[in-house]
């Protein structure tokens, strides 16, 4: 048992943690007002009913256009630090970020040609 001395001031944090996590959780549970007006009841952006059955069947487009947008948008953030350092790269750097550049136009292009990016 002389072991766990040195455990005691964790475990006197742990249990304050949890003690004060509960009445947090408890009060904003009771405290809350859960007024449902109109707002919080209409369809959300993607056009979806906020309570319908989770069995019914959905659009798959909005997820498609969304990981396309968020494909194509996080690998042009590696323009910025690429264009700041140019200056300073060896010319390897420079044809690998054109090969990348290469390769997300002809995705862009092929997810175009697909049709992943039409709204009909």
């Amino acid at each position: 048992m002389f072991f766990l001395k040195e455990y005691y001031p964790v475990l006197i944090f742990l249990g304050f943690s949890l003690a004060l996590a509960g009445v947090i959780f408890g009060a904003s549970f009771i405290l809350a007002v859960s007024d449902a007006d109109t707002e919080k009841l209409s369809s959300y952006e993607c056009g979806f009913d906020p309570y319908e059955d989770a069995r019914n069947a959905f659009d798959v487009r909005f997820y498609l256009v969304a990981i396309l947008f968020l494909l194509f948008d996080i690998e042009t953030i590696f323009l910025f630090p690429w264009s700041v350092s140019l200056s300073q790269l060896p010319s390897i750097g420079y044809w690998s970020m054109l090969d990348f550049l290469f390769e997300l136009v002809v995705g862009f292009i092929y997810a175009w040609q697909i049709g992943s990016l039409d709204w009909e």
